[in-house]
């Protein structure tokens, strides 16, 4: 089941076309990674599905409703922008924004003593906020997104101006929030992250989506048949049919050669022929990264 769908969204700035009829699907309890480029129109469509904006054509349904005001409570968004108000105190700008969300005061108290212990940060909340790191007004920012426990999640570039053991605290509650029913999209520029969170993937290019599906199915989509093997010895009478793409020396010693293999054989033919020629330290099939389908799809639509 599909906590948010888009149908046809079009967005037009002037002369610009932000986005141009797209379609997604986001399944309720996922990590939903909408990745691309640079103005490519990830920041469009997630202004309109937090209402800041709205399509010139096109529909947004939230849990099966057509998007109403109302759903706002039902999301938080932590924008690439952060915007806290540097003047004002930590703790009281946390209950302000909980109460718009919805959340009575003494709720918002409940829920911001929890927060504050599970994050270490007991000692912020009369600090002001132009007094707090980068990286402590994302921690704030964060809170503020998730603390009136909405069921979607928007997370925009949310490991910017992180140090790695703050980042994998947020990767962590990232993952619980997801294992608690949650639903998260995720916008980033970092592969590796995706790599680590994503379940499902879009990708838009030039305001087109044009990529999009469960992250295993579009790796096994752009897989390329190939083939990595570490050993000593020599493969130079390999059969033909099985393509020698490089071949390299490790740096201790070992030979580790890429071999792509034909239509019509298995992984076991490899092997078999492997077995007969060389001293095998390891084997693996090349899958390929978030990264290098981020480069081909991007790079294929440039051309």
């Amino acid at each position: 089941m599909n906590i948010l769908e888009t149908h046809h969204i079009v967005k037009q700035y002037a002369q610009h076309r932000a986005l141009d009829d797209v379609s997604l699907s986001v399944p309720k309890g996922s990590i939903f990674g909408l990745l691309g480029p640079n103005g490519a129109g990830k920041t469009s469509l997630i202004r309109i599905i937090n209402q800041i904006t709205a399509p010139d054509s096109g529909e947004v349904i939230l849990d099966g409703e057509r998007l109403k005001p109302d759903h706002i409570k039902r999301i938080g968004y932590l924008p690439e922008e952060r915007g806290l108000y540097k003047k004002m105190k930590v703790g009281e700008q946390l209950l302000y924004l909980a109460q718009l969300k919805g959340l009575t005061e003494k709720q918002a108290m409940e829920k911001l003593k929890i927060w504050f212990v599970k994050f270490d940060i007991k000692t912020w909340w009369s600090k002001q906020v132009e007094d707090l790191s980068k990286g402590m007004q994302q921690k704030i920012q964060f809170v503020a997104t998730v603390l009136h426990e909405p069921d979607l999640i928007i997370l925009d570039e949310p490991f910017s101006g992180f140090d790695p053991i703050n980042a994998n605290l947020i990767k962590d509650e990232i993952l619980e929030l997801r294992d608690s029913g949650k639903t998260v999209i995720f916008s980033t520029h970092r592969m590796e992250s995706v790599e680590e969170l994503c379940d499902h993937i879009a990708l838009i290019n030039r305001s087109h989506k044009v990529l999009d599906g469960p992250k295993r199915a579009i790796k096994e989509q752009f897989k390329t048949h190939t083939y990595h093997v570490e050993y000593q010895g020599s493969l130079e009478d390999l059969p033909a049919a099985f393509d020698v793409l490089t071949t390299r020396t490790t740096d201790d010693g070992f030979l580790r050669t890429d071999i792509k293999i034909p239509p019509d054989a298995s992984v076991n033919d490899l092997v078999r022929q492997l077995l007969d020629r060389v001293a095998i330290r390891s084997f693996g099939e090349n899958i390929p990264s978030m990264n290098d389908i981020f480069i081909k799809t991007v790079g294929e639509a440039s051309e």
